[in-house]
């Protein structure tokens, strides 16, 4: 056996980003994502399919390489992607190429920005080895040839670290001790939580860790949506300058990855993420950007009323009644009040129109009632913030609900409407490469059912059911559901992906989002049917790819190139699972169902 050791030594604190001319985009749909536990290992790697993909450092909305691949006779394998160890997010690749094949895991180095690769390989001929890393400043790439002579068995590690010095240092470890203490911190981890009757082990330890490996470690509580770079975020620079948006922290995927982790008995990740929405992201007004950098710099800057009312019901669902808390708390429901023609929203969850959105009524209201019972208990009066929740309460059937649409002769709920009267015909663009302009009464949205997991309206409301049977026959495929009627939030037809500078008339298609099957589950519980609630825990189960990541969009049962893993995915499955054994959503917050149902 002849030994191979590289050392890849990136000799700055932080690689530039790339730069438009720079960029050779990557598949989005990662097999694999892993970190140390500790905070002093500040560097996280994503695997592709042909070996190591981003890595990020020195924090989480920072790519710093783009790609790391082993390379025998010069030409990399295809490799399938496993968990080398249930219980941590230890990672192996098997590669397979002309001849040859090789075992490669990985790990990072829990006291240092290093990522480390044991390798083995067989050889049915002499062939030789290098490793090509690809900086992400610029395109070029760096091969580095490994034994001088052709080998046909060969072991060892290289490594991939930050700073001068620091993949040696990595090195002189030795893998296996490397890794053995990258185990233990995660095993630790997992032992101090809860686990659900209703998931499968593997998958649901898995998702655990994946949320708590999108937790910055500069910046406790920064957690961000996915660490990847889907369709024009990883080449689009006019779209995206900085690789996209998905490596930022969107108030809307935090509160579902928080209240996920609250029901997996990790409060701690919750507080801190609540403390980041309220110190880093709210604005002086209140709001809360479209989303930031993981410092808690604005990146996108539109406004979302559901990501402003984020903090109030996260809030209540850890219980902080605190003067800090409290008063910073009350800037973001002012401003919900106070927000011209509110709760009109510039844009609704979905993030590419304006308009009167059930989904982000729901949020609004159930947030103000939230902060008012907050307020109730250190001895405040709430009328103003109950008052208003109780008009929009009244109001939001006549504001987002038709009677007049091409679906069903009896009411039901729309995506949004643009002028708050939904009987009218109404006409907008989708966006997303549609070409033409719609009526908005025939745009419905699965999104609607917040008003219900949030306690504003009961399951068995008639608007609601027939709201129900109507997404279902516009929005069911496979057993999962659509965005919204016409997503074009996708790849094309024949499996390019999504741009939003294509030139017309090309036209891309959203897939299924394996998320809203878990938000059906927590309606289906609602309305006494357990069963089908765990089916939908199964189908959630049933997109995860090898390496058990969960993606945002799949088709024929498998993730597309959508960004994965995608946390609020990951949150959905916990939060479906814990609620399956408590028999109810686990975060519906109880004093908006006492008020209104």
């Amino acid at each position: 056996m002849k030994y191979l050791a590289l050392v890849v030594l990136l000799l700055v604190v932080m690689t530039p980003i790339a730069r438009a001319a720079d960029v050779v985009p990557l598949p989005a749909d990662k097999q694999a994502f892993g970190t140390a536990r500790s905070t002093a290992s500040a560097v996280w790697f994503t695997l592709g399919h042909q070996g190591l993909s981003e890595i990020f450092h020195p924090d989480l909305s920072t790519p710093a390489t783009r790609e790391t691949r082993l390379l025998v006779d010069g030409e990399p394998g295809q490799a399938r992607t496993e968990p080398a160890d249930d219980r941590s997010l230890t990672f192996r690749q098997r590669l397979r190429g002309d001849g040859w094949q090789a075992e490669i895991t990985y790990v990072t180095d829990p006291r240092r920005a290093a990522v480390l690769a044991d390798v083995a390989l067989t050889a049915q001929r002499p062939v030789r080895l290098s490793v090509e890393h690809v900086p992400m400043k610029g395109s070029s790439s760096v091969v580095s040839t490994l034994p001088t002579e052709p080998v046909r068995h060969a072991h060892g590690t290289f490594a991939v670290g930050f700073g001068e010095g620091v993949a040696q240092a990595a090195l002189g470890r030795g893998f296996r001790a490397v890794a053995r203490e990258y185990a233990q911190g995660w095993h630790a981890y997992l032992d101090g939580l809860r686990r659900p009757k209703s998931a499968d082990r593997r998958l649901y330890d898995m998702s655990v860790m994946v949320l708590a490996a999108t937790e910055d470690k500069r910046n406790p509580g920064a957690s961000i949506a996915s660490p990847s770079f889907p369709w024009a975020f990883g080449f689009d620079r006019e779209l995206a300058p900085e690789l996209g948006p998905y490596a930022l922290v969107w108030p809307r995927d935090l509160y579902h990855v928080s209240t996920a982790m609250i029901a997996a008995g990790d409060r701690g990740f919750a507080s801190r993420s609540l403390d980041f929405m309220l110190r880093r992201q709210q604005q002086p007004d209140g709001h809360l950007p479209q989303n930031t950098r993981v410092d808690g710099t604005p990146v996108w800057t539109k406004v979302q009323l559901d990501q402003t009312a984020a903090p109030l019901l996260l809030a209540w669902n850890l219980g902080r009644q605190d003067k800090s808390t409290v008063d910073a708390l009350r800037r973001s429901a002012d401003y919900l009040l106070d927000y011209p023609n509110s709760p009109f929203s510039e844009q609704e969850r979905w993030e590419n129109q304006n308009g009167y959105s059930p989904a982000t009524i729901a949020s609004v209201i159930a947030g103000l009632v939230c902060f008012a019972d907050l307020l109730q208990r250190n001895g405040e009066n709430a009328d103003r913030y109950l008052s208003a929740a109780d008009e929009w309460q009244r109001k939001v059937e006549g504001w987002t609900a038709t009677s007049t649409g091409p679906y069903s002769p009896k009411p039901y709920y729309l995506r949004l409407t643009k002028d708050g009267q939904p009987d009218q015909g109404t006409k907008y663009n989708l966006g997303d490469n549609n070409p033409t302009d719609i009526d908005q009464r025939a745009v419905v949205d699965p999104s609607f059912l917040e008003l219900v997991r949030l306690g504003v309206k009961r399951a068995d409301d008639p608007v609601i059911r027939n709201t129900v049977a109507v997404v279902d026959r516009q929005l069911k495929e496979q057993g999962y559901w659509h965005r919204f009627t016409q997503d074009g939030y996708g790849e094309t037809a024949d499996g390019r992906p999504w741009g939003i500078n294509w030139p017309t008339p090309t036209r891309t298609y959203g897939r299924l989002w394996p998320l809203l099957t878990g938000e059906r589950g927590e309606y289906e519980l609602l309305t006494g049917d357990k069963s089908s609630a765990a089916k939908r825990l199964r189908e959630i189960a049933a997109t995860a790819n090898t390496g058990l990541m969960l993606p945002e969009q799949v088709w024929d049962g498998r993730g597309t190139t959508s960004a994965t893993p995608l946390a609020w995915t990951h949150a959905q499955y916990v939060r479906l699972a814990w609620s399956l054994d408590r028999g109810t959503p686990v975060e519906r917050p109880s004093v908006v169902v006492k008020r209104y149902l």
